[in-house]
């Protein structure tokens, strides 16, 4: 390949030196260096034969290279003048200490000769017995003293051999590291060049009208970032160049007339009616629609019209260079971003975007059996990554102390409160309540690191789910979502992990899989699988789809034991009826990419409304001016804000040290409308709703709001 084609398509390096060389069957190859793994695969045994060898030969070749490198001096890398000047001068400084330490050991042997042939005569002397001893007891520590600094001068000259020995390889190595570090400044550098030229040659060019140029580049794009995404420099990353990962079970649709006939050949482990999919009667069959029926339309139809866009998205060029340099490798909450990066939102408002598919819960009420609520759960926590499929924007770190309130109780019958409840580590408290049978609670931290191609976001904590009638309690997490092409190329996100849905009254659990995305996988991008099984671990429905379209539910009538994978584990093949669609994703509102991608709901979000907290992310101003198209505005007012808390933070240290000093106890900061406490369930200390905002609302006594703003 030329130069070209291996900038575009090389994944990564390994050290063939230190390799090891295995094959997993007639035509994988594990190649493995330390943390570092690749699996490839060639067509056939004679072509694996083919790569073995040569695999082997090239080892060989690095082995004999690496020793004469070590053996042979004049195989040294060249380095800088400087450098060598450098290493010259620390070895000639060694030998000069060196030659010091020998003169000093001469002195000391002379000189302790001469001590002991002294205490020698002493000996000889008549003198009393008790005096001899003494002597004799002096004599033996100056032996003992002189043997100690032969030796001790003795290492230090075989510390000066071992290094000169080893200095010719510590250059190599450090020299290595100096070049890499170049090539990688110029070539972020170069990248980022690039892209302030594309962006240049973009804004120059035509528009382009056609809808098929639109997907085309797109595609184009998607493949491209995938392609960029497989070359992280992390040294634990497992690549698979020709594998992909197999799913843990394998479900086939069963026809129900004909279950009970066909379900005498399998062996099975557990086993369903399928009368009991009754979809006369089943909560299922209202939610086996894309969106909305006609009779929930107009059950939740608006009482209040709600603004339907928002300000278009203004085309503001940004050096990226001048910014992401110095960034890598720090947390993001703590780089100040310009609100070129951000929408105007903020993370307390995007928390609150979880609740775009509530009647999901809703429907989840209405079930009679545990198991069927937990796919109802299962397809809401998935319901809330829909959104951010193209919102790559940065939300507006919230201020400690600052709210943001949801009142949609006379409406769809919940109402939601989410505070800044720190601000080092970051973390909002949220609590919802509904008069149709549920409340949910979460405090979540935001772990945030940007790594110079990708940025990832690592939500911590956990979120609560009780539905008043049943006492059911449903605790899970979130998965960790993923950023690409930060630098140069379309931006991108994608999900990637595991959730585990726990209901603690009936022992319930739900496993669902994010499947990273994979230029080579076939799978469907962004799926998500799971099972959801009951106490005894019985497994009752199947749940499949992606994580930004759909998901969709399959009674389990029968489970068996598949074949074995090549890797030695044991697939468990589902006989399920047809699946049934739970969740949908409702369609963008027209001209959503001038809005930031924003939804339905996401544009009513930050809209002005009257009775609100003074805390209120609605009245920050710099997301406001962000939102109106005002940017430069908006950076100003957000450093003033900025500036504004950090002098609050000084001032609530200061007031630590001296508590600390008259031997007082300093509380810090306490959140306003939430406390601290033990959850029962879990364990854990979580910030949960202990009332009093709503009540402040009616009254508008909002006296005990901090100024924020």
């Amino acid at each position: 390949r030329t130069q070209a084609e291996m900038a575009h398509t090389c994944r990564g390096t390994i050290n063939l030196s230190t390799a090891h060389i295995d094959t997993e069957d007639s035509c994988n190859i594990v190649l493995s260096n330390g943390g570092r793994t690749y699996h490839l695969k060639a067509n056939s045994e004679v072509e694996r034969q083919r790569w073995v060898t040569a695999l082997e030969l090239a080892k060989a070749k690095a082995i004999r290279m690496r020793n004469n490198q070590s053996d042979d001096s004049g195989d040294e890398e060249p380095a800088s003048q400087s450098d060598k000047s450098e290493l010259h001068g620390t070895l000639k400084t060694l030998s000069s200490k060196l030659e010091d330490l020998s003169t000093c050991n001469d002195l000391i042997a002379k000189h302790g000769a001469a001590l002991q042939r002294s205490l020698s005569e002493l000996e000889n002397l008549k003198l009393p017995a008790e005096s001899g001893e003494k002597i004799k007891a002096v004599n033996e520590r100056a032996t003992l003293f002189r043997i100690t600094s032969n030796a001790m001068i003795n290492a230090c000259r075989d510390f000066l051999d071992l290094a000169e020995t080893h200095s010719r390889k510590w250059q190599r190595v450090l020299q290595y590291e100096r070049e890499q570090r170049i090539r990688l400044e110029e070539t972020i550098e170069q990248l980022a060049k690039q892209h302030n030229s594309l962006e240049r040659a973009c804004r120059g060019a035509p528009g382009l009208s056609s809808s098929s140029t639109g997907i085309t580049s797109t595609a184009k794009g998607s493949v491209q970032s995938a392609k960029g995404e497989a070359s992280d420099e992390d040294e634990e990353t497992e690549y698979f160049d020709a594998m992909e990962d197999a799913p843990a079970f394998i479900t086939v649709t069963a026809d129900p007339k004909h279950h009970r006939r066909s379900g005498s050949n399998l062996s099975g482990a557990s086993e369903g009616h399928p009368e009991d999919w009754n979809l006369e009667d089943s909560v299922f069959e209202s939610s086996n629609q894309s969106s909305y029926n006609e009779s929930t339309c107009k059950d939740l139809l608006p009482k209040k019209r709600r603004r339907t866009r928002i300000p278009d998205k203004p085309n503001y060029s940004l050096n990226l260079w001048s910014i992401m340099k110095n960034c890598i490798g720090k947390e993001l909450s703590k780089i100040p971003m310009p609100v070129n990066f951000n929408e105007p939102l903020s993370m307390l408002q995007r928390l609150t975007e979880d609740l775009e598919y509530h009647e999901l819960l809703d429907k989840a009420v209405k079930c009679e059996s545990s198991t069927e609520q937990m796919c109802f759960v299962a397809a809401f926590s998935v319901s809330s990554y829909s959104t951010t499929v193209h919102r790559t924007a940065k939300p507006f770190n919230p201020l400690l102390g600052e709210t943001y309130e949801l009142d949609r109780l006379e409406e769809f019958g919940f109402r939601s409160l989410c505070e800044q409840v720190s601000h080092h580590p970051p973390a909002a408290a949220h609590h919802v309540y509904s008069r149709r049978g549920w409340t949910l609670w979460q405090e979540i931290t935001i772990a945030s690191k940007f790594r110079g191609k990708y940025l990832s976001i690592m939500p911590l904590g956990t979120i609560h789910l009780e539905f008043h009638s049943s006492g059911n309690h449903y605790v899970w997490r979130k998965v960790t979502s993923t950023v690409h092409n930060i630098i140069v190329g379309k931006l991108w996100i994608d999900q990637s992990g595991e959730i585990e849905i726990v209901n603690h009254k009936s022992k319930d659990k739900c496993q669902l899989k994010f499947t990273p995305y994979s230029y080579f996988s076939r799978d469907v991008p962004r799926k998500v699988t799971g099972v959801v099984s009951d106490a005894d671990g019985k497994a009752h429905y199947v749940m499949s789809g992606t994580w930004d379209e759909k998901m969709e539910c399959s009674k389990i009538v029968q489970s068996s034991h598949g074949s074995t994978s090549t890797e030695g584990k044991q697939k468990t093949v589902y006989q399920t009826l047809s699946p049934k669609v739970l969740w949908k994703k409702y369609p963008l509102p027209e001209n959503a990419e001038n809005m930031y991608f924003f939804s339905d709901l996401a544009l009513t979000l930050n809209e002005p409304e009257e009775r609100v907290a003074p805390t209120d992310s609605r009245l920050r101003p710099d997301q406001r001016l962000m939102e109106s198209g005002r940017w430069d505005e908006a950076n100003v007012e957000k450093q003033r804000l900025e500036e504004k808390q950090r002098a609050v933070r000084r001032r609530r240290e200061a007031e630590a040290v001296e508590a600390l000093e008259e031997g007082e106890d300093y509380e810090g900061y306490i959140p306003l409308w939430f406390e601290r406490k033990v959850d029962a369930v879990t364990g854990e200390l979580i910030c949960v709703y202990k009332g009093g905002y709503w009540e402040a609302k009616d009254k508008q006594d909002w006296s005990t709001c901090p100024d924020i703003f």
